[in-house]
């Protein structure tokens, strides 16, 4: 098997019985064992508003995160841009990159990942119009990073220079992720690497890299096109079990799907035991279709085929193994058993560019 890049995407899952300080520590454990393994990444999304992710935000947790692990980077996969001031997000990726050098990714997204209130409560203009200004308002979070800041024109005529940091070592890596056309066109046109939510959606994969690296366009931050792919996850000793860690998953996200109210995540007992819809079964079916789900072997060699036929060489994994219900409740351990099982299998390669 070629080496292979593995990195990771955490949305710190919150289940029956966890509070969220139990998920949280549940994912230093397992960025801790990310870390030991030798993995590139450790990502955490931004979601709000939803009793099954304690991932609400990405910079304080990374902040956490960086104090707790010695080598691996950390990054946000992704802040939704819409959701918050740019000079903010520059201000507090800046901190971060200071605090962890050379270790610090700020992936930005353009869904507001949340309903209109909760985006209402997040922005202090009470507005969601801050969709259309995207492209503009990840520019500025470049400029912003980098050492000669960004210049504002006042009023007066005079010129006004803001910096993110009064005096910057370095500069976190910003990634732009997205899962349709929109978002890797608009990556090739600034000139910045690029993340397709595979594991979202499942779909337009391939024409979504095709479009970014066939119109890419260099910059000064990056001269060819940067890519990589993500995937759900689930390994184990034995393709039954693995079938058994997937369910709590698979039926909250066919729930979230078909509108029906959300719980924290189930047990695998409570799943195995739960009675879903004939539409909900269907979702089931298809996102098992497109999950990497299986015995150790199996699964690593999918995914090593997968990033093969993408040319691409690095996947970054979202674990989405349950716990059962004799678990620590700080901990799971199935979650960390993928990762286990994966990187003992799967030779652990360097991206071309970190």
């Amino acid at each position: 098997m070629a080496p292979l890049s593995l990195s990771v995407l955490d949305l710190v899952p919150v289940r029956t019985g966890q509070r969220s300080a139990d998920a949280v520590a549940a994912t230093v454990a397992l960025a801790q064992r990310a870390d030991e393994l030798g993995l590139t990444r450790y990502w955490l999304a931004e979601h709000h508003n939803m009793p099954s992710v304690a991932s609400t935000n990405p910079p304080v947790l990374l902040g956490v995160l960086a104090g707790r692990t010695e080598r691996i980077r950390l990054g946000s996969g992704g802040v939704m841009l819409p959701n918050h001031a740019p000079f903010v997000i520059a201000e507090q990726f800046a901190v971060l990159e200071a605090a962890a050098p050379g270790r610090i990714d700020l992936g930005i997204g353009r869904a507001p990942g949340s309903d209109p209130v909760i985006s209402a409560l997040l922005r202090s203009t009470g507005h969601t119009s801050d969709v259309d200004a995207f492209p503009n308002h990840v520019q500025d979070i470049e400029a912003l990073l980098g050492e000669d800041g960004a210049g504002l024109r006042l009023a007066t005529g005079e010129q006004y220079v803001v910096r993110a940091t009064p005096a910057a070592a370095g500069r976190p890596t910003l990634w732009l992720l997205g899962s349709s056309d929109y978002s890797a066109e608009l990556a090739a046109r600034l000139g910045l690497p690029y993340v397709f939510a595979h594991h979202f959606s499942g779909e337009g994969t391939a024409r979504a890299l095709d479009l970014y690296r066939t119109q890419f366009q260099p910059s000064e931050l990056l001269d060819a096109p940067r890519t990589f792919l993500t995937a759900n996850v689930v390994a184990a000793d034995t393709a039954e079990e693995a079938a058994q860690l997937a369910l709590p998953q698979l039926q909250h996200m066919a729930r979230l799907r078909t509108g029906t109210p959300l719980t924290a995540l189930d047990t695998v007992e409570d799943a195995l035991e739960a009675s879903m819809t004939e539409p909900q079964q269907d979702l089931i079916g298809a996102m098992r279709g497109r999950w990497f789900i299986g015995e150790a072997d199996d699964v690593a060699e999918r995914l090593a085929a997968f990033a093969e036929r993408l040319e691409v060489d690095e996947v970054m994994v979202s674990p989405g193994a349950g716990a059962r219900r004799t678990d620590p409740i700080d901990r799971v351990p199935a979650r960390e058993r993928t990762l286990d099982l994966l990187a003992a299998r799967i030779p652990q390669g360097v991206p071309a560019a970190v």
